[in-house]
Protein backbone atom coordinates (compact mmCIF):
# COMPACT_ATOMS: atom_id res chain seq x y z
CA UNK A 1 0.00 0.00 0.00
CA UNK A 2 1.60 3.31 -1.15
CA UNK A 3 0.51 6.85 -0.23
CA UNK A 4 2.04 9.83 -1.96
CA UNK A 5 2.06 13.20 0.19
CA UNK A 6 2.15 15.56 -2.48
CA UNK A 7 2.90 19.31 -1.25
CA UNK A 8 0.63 20.09 1.74
CA UNK A 9 1.47 22.72 3.88
CA UNK A 10 2.26 19.91 6.43
CA UNK A 11 3.75 17.72 4.51
CA UNK A 12 7.26 17.62 5.78
CA UNK A 13 5.89 17.12 9.09
CA UNK A 14 3.43 14.20 8.52
CA UNK A 15 6.07 12.15 6.00
CA UNK A 16 8.17 12.46 9.19
CA UNK A 17 5.66 11.41 11.55
CA UNK A 18 4.47 8.12 9.15
CA UNK A 19 8.06 7.43 8.15
CA UNK A 20 8.25 6.98 11.94
CA UNK A 21 5.29 5.30 12.46
CA UNK A 22 6.35 2.25 10.19
CA UNK A 23 10.15 2.70 10.74
CA UNK A 24 9.89 1.57 14.08
CA UNK A 25 13.23 0.02 15.71
CA UNK A 26 14.94 -2.48 14.31
CA UNK A 27 14.34 -6.14 15.12
CA UNK A 28 17.72 -7.72 16.52
CA UNK A 29 16.24 -10.72 18.10
CA UNK A 30 13.20 -12.83 19.14
CA UNK A 31 12.50 -13.72 22.70
CA UNK A 32 14.82 -17.31 22.09
CA UNK A 33 17.80 -14.78 21.21
CA UNK A 34 17.71 -15.84 17.64
CA UNK A 35 19.40 -12.73 14.91
CA UNK A 36 16.44 -11.10 12.97
CA UNK A 37 17.87 -10.04 9.89
CA UNK A 38 16.96 -11.09 6.82
CA UNK A 39 18.02 -12.32 2.98
CA UNK A 40 18.74 -11.65 0.14
CA UNK A 41 15.94 -12.94 -2.03
CA UNK A 42 16.91 -12.11 -5.65
CA UNK A 43 16.26 -14.69 -8.04
CA UNK A 44 19.71 -15.62 -8.54
CA UNK A 45 20.20 -15.74 -4.96
CA UNK A 46 17.51 -18.42 -4.23
CA UNK A 47 18.49 -21.54 -2.65
CA UNK A 48 17.07 -24.21 -0.17
CA UNK A 49 17.55 -22.78 3.27
CA UNK A 50 17.80 -23.93 7.15
CA UNK A 51 15.38 -23.83 9.30
CA UNK A 52 12.99 -26.17 7.89
CA UNK A 53 12.95 -23.46 4.57
CA UNK A 54 12.33 -26.55 1.58
CA UNK A 55 12.23 -25.73 -2.04
CA UNK A 56 12.34 -22.45 -3.72
CA UNK A 57 12.70 -20.73 -0.35
CA UNK A 58 15.79 -18.36 0.78
CA UNK A 59 18.28 -19.46 3.14
CA UNK A 60 17.41 -18.30 6.78
CA UNK A 61 18.68 -15.06 8.85
CA UNK A 62 16.59 -16.07 12.20
CA UNK A 63 13.27 -15.85 13.43
CA UNK A 64 10.53 -13.25 14.38
CA UNK A 65 7.73 -13.56 15.99
CA UNK A 66 8.67 -14.51 19.56
CA UNK A 67 6.81 -12.72 22.96
CA UNK A 68 9.08 -10.16 23.75
CA UNK A 69 10.31 -9.46 20.47
CA UNK A 70 9.78 -6.13 19.13
CA UNK A 71 7.64 -7.85 16.05
CA UNK A 72 6.00 -9.81 18.83
CA UNK A 73 3.53 -12.04 17.09
CA UNK A 74 0.48 -15.02 17.04
CA UNK A 75 2.93 -16.63 14.98
CA UNK A 76 6.96 -16.89 14.21
CA UNK A 77 8.44 -17.33 10.86
CA UNK A 78 12.20 -17.58 9.45
CA UNK A 79 13.70 -14.55 8.30
CA UNK A 80 16.02 -14.32 5.00
CA UNK A 81 19.34 -13.49 5.60
CA UNK A 82 20.16 -9.57 5.43
CA UNK A 83 16.59 -8.41 5.49
CA UNK A 84 15.70 -6.08 8.09
CA UNK A 85 12.43 -6.28 10.06
CA UNK A 86 10.95 -3.69 12.02
CA UNK A 87 8.10 -3.69 14.97
CA UNK A 88 4.98 -1.69 14.57
CA UNK A 89 3.42 -0.20 16.99
CA UNK A 90 -0.18 0.47 14.98
CA UNK A 91 -2.93 1.03 17.60
CA UNK A 92 -0.75 3.77 19.61
CA UNK A 93 0.15 5.55 16.51
CA UNK A 94 -3.32 5.69 15.59
CA UNK A 95 -4.83 6.53 18.68
CA UNK A 96 -1.99 9.57 18.74
CA UNK A 97 -2.78 10.81 14.99
CA UNK A 98 -6.64 10.41 15.94
CA UNK A 99 -5.93 13.49 18.29
CA UNK A 100 -4.93 15.94 16.03
CA UNK A 101 -7.42 18.52 14.71
CA UNK A 102 -10.00 17.90 12.25
CA UNK A 103 -8.25 19.80 9.32
CA UNK A 104 -4.87 17.58 10.44
CA UNK A 105 -4.33 14.59 7.41
CA UNK A 106 -2.34 13.01 9.80
CA UNK A 107 -5.16 10.66 10.86
CA UNK A 108 -6.58 10.06 7.65
CA UNK A 109 -2.86 8.90 6.16
CA UNK A 110 -1.85 7.25 9.01
CA UNK A 111 -5.47 4.83 9.28
CA UNK A 112 -4.37 4.53 5.45
CA UNK A 113 -0.84 3.24 5.84
CA UNK A 114 -1.63 1.52 9.11
CA UNK A 115 -5.05 -0.19 8.55
CA UNK A 116 -5.78 -2.43 5.59
CA UNK A 117 -9.29 -4.41 6.21
CA UNK A 118 -9.55 -5.85 9.37
CA UNK A 119 -5.81 -5.90 9.89
CA UNK A 120 -3.61 -3.40 11.14
CA UNK A 121 0.35 -3.48 10.68
CA UNK A 122 2.52 -5.19 13.12
CA UNK A 123 5.83 -5.40 11.34
CA UNK A 124 7.71 -4.52 8.32
CA UNK A 125 10.56 -6.05 6.68
CA UNK A 126 12.58 -4.50 4.48
CA UNK A 127 14.00 -5.88 1.54
CA UNK A 128 16.69 -2.90 0.76
CA UNK A 129 19.41 -4.26 2.85
CA UNK A 130 19.73 -7.52 0.75
CA UNK A 131 19.49 -5.56 -2.43
CA UNK A 132 15.96 -5.82 -3.69
CA UNK A 133 12.94 -2.42 -3.00
CA UNK A 134 10.68 -4.04 -0.98
CA UNK A 135 8.61 -5.15 2.21
CA UNK A 136 7.32 -8.53 3.85
CA UNK A 137 5.08 -6.61 5.66
CA UNK A 138 2.90 -8.42 8.67
CA UNK A 139 -0.80 -7.33 9.53
CA UNK A 140 -2.42 -8.82 12.63
CA UNK A 141 -6.59 -8.69 13.80
CA UNK A 142 -8.18 -9.59 16.94
CA UNK A 143 -11.24 -11.80 15.63
CA UNK A 144 -10.35 -15.31 15.97
CA UNK A 145 -13.42 -16.37 14.71
CA UNK A 146 -13.05 -14.78 11.74
CA UNK A 147 -11.81 -17.52 8.68
CA UNK A 148 -8.82 -17.10 7.23
CA UNK A 149 -10.47 -16.58 3.78
CA UNK A 150 -12.71 -14.08 4.76
CA UNK A 151 -9.85 -12.06 6.52
CA UNK A 152 -8.12 -12.37 2.87
CA UNK A 153 -10.70 -11.48 0.22
CA UNK A 154 -11.24 -7.97 3.20
CA UNK A 155 -7.68 -7.52 2.67
CA UNK A 156 -7.38 -7.54 -0.83
CA UNK A 157 -11.02 -5.49 -1.39
CA UNK A 158 -9.22 -3.00 1.29
CA UNK A 159 -6.60 -1.72 -1.60
CA UNK A 160 -7.75 0.01 -4.19
CA UNK A 161 -7.34 -0.94 -7.74
CA UNK A 162 -6.97 -4.70 -7.56
CA UNK A 163 -7.83 -7.64 -9.98
CA UNK A 164 -7.56 -10.98 -11.10
CA UNK A 165 -6.91 -12.26 -7.53
CA UNK A 166 -6.92 -16.21 -7.49
CA UNK A 167 -7.41 -17.62 -3.95
CA UNK A 168 -6.27 -21.17 -2.47
CA UNK A 169 -5.84 -23.13 0.27
CA UNK A 170 -2.78 -23.64 1.64
CA UNK A 171 -0.92 -24.81 4.75
CA UNK A 172 2.21 -23.43 5.91
CA UNK A 173 5.27 -25.45 7.10
CA UNK A 174 4.50 -24.81 11.06
CA UNK A 175 1.40 -26.96 10.07
CA UNK A 176 -1.19 -24.22 9.89
CA UNK A 177 -3.87 -23.72 7.74
CA UNK A 178 -4.63 -20.77 5.86
CA UNK A 179 -5.40 -19.08 2.35
CA UNK A 180 -3.13 -17.41 -0.28
CA UNK A 181 -3.95 -14.96 -3.02
CA UNK A 182 -2.25 -13.86 -6.14
CA UNK A 183 -3.43 -10.67 -7.20
CA UNK A 184 -2.81 -7.59 -9.21
CA UNK A 185 -2.24 -3.74 -8.27
CA UNK A 186 -2.76 -1.21 -10.90
CA UNK A 187 -1.87 2.66 -9.36
CA UNK A 188 -4.05 4.75 -10.31
CA UNK A 189 -1.31 7.67 -10.16
CA UNK A 190 1.32 5.84 -11.72
CA UNK A 191 -0.26 4.00 -14.25
CA UNK A 192 1.47 0.93 -13.54
CA UNK A 193 0.19 -2.92 -12.60
CA UNK A 194 2.26 -5.17 -10.69
CA UNK A 195 1.64 -8.59 -8.79
CA UNK A 196 1.13 -8.90 -5.13
CA UNK A 197 1.13 -11.91 -3.28
CA UNK A 198 -0.90 -12.56 0.47
CA UNK A 199 -1.16 -15.18 3.31
CA UNK A 200 -3.63 -15.48 5.91
CA UNK A 201 -3.87 -17.84 8.42
CA UNK A 202 -5.91 -17.84 11.51
CA UNK A 203 -4.46 -17.98 15.31
CA UNK A 204 -6.07 -18.14 18.61
CA UNK A 205 -5.10 -14.59 19.22
CA UNK A 206 -6.83 -13.57 15.86
CA UNK A 207 -5.90 -13.64 12.15
CA UNK A 208 -2.38 -12.89 10.57
CA UNK A 209 -1.58 -11.51 6.98
CA UNK A 210 1.57 -11.73 5.01
CA UNK A 211 1.53 -9.38 2.45
CA UNK A 212 4.53 -9.45 -0.16
CA UNK A 213 4.51 -6.20 -2.05
CA UNK A 214 7.53 -4.72 -4.56
CA UNK A 215 8.08 -1.81 -6.88
CA UNK A 216 6.86 -3.52 -9.29
CA UNK A 217 6.46 -7.24 -10.75
CA UNK A 218 10.04 -8.07 -11.77
CA UNK A 219 11.25 -6.55 -7.75
CA UNK A 220 8.03 -9.10 -6.17
CA UNK A 221 9.43 -11.91 -8.12
CA UNK A 222 12.58 -11.35 -7.08
CA UNK A 223 11.90 -11.34 -3.11
CA UNK A 224 9.23 -14.43 -3.73
CA UNK A 225 11.69 -16.61 -2.18
CA UNK A 226 11.44 -14.53 1.17
CA UNK A 227 8.10 -14.62 1.30
CA UNK A 228 8.11 -18.61 0.49
CA UNK A 229 11.11 -19.02 3.69
CA UNK A 230 8.51 -17.23 5.87
CA UNK A 231 5.70 -19.03 4.53
CA UNK A 232 7.51 -22.63 4.80
CA UNK A 233 8.19 -21.90 8.65
CA UNK A 234 5.42 -20.14 10.36
CA UNK A 235 3.93 -21.70 13.39
CA UNK A 236 2.44 -20.32 16.29
CA UNK A 237 4.27 -19.09 18.86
Amino acid sequence: MQVRLGAMGGGVVVAVALAAVLGGCAESADGGGNKAAGASASAKGTADGGSGAGKGAAASGGTIGAAGSLCALPVRFAVAERWKAKGIAAEAELSRASKGSDSDPTAALADSLLRQGPVTAACEIDAKPAGNIGFLRVWTGKDANTDAGTVLRQFVAAEDGTSKAKYRSVKTGGGLAGVEVEYLHTSKLLGETKKETALAVGTPDGPVVLHLGGMDTEEHEAMRPAYELAKQTMELT
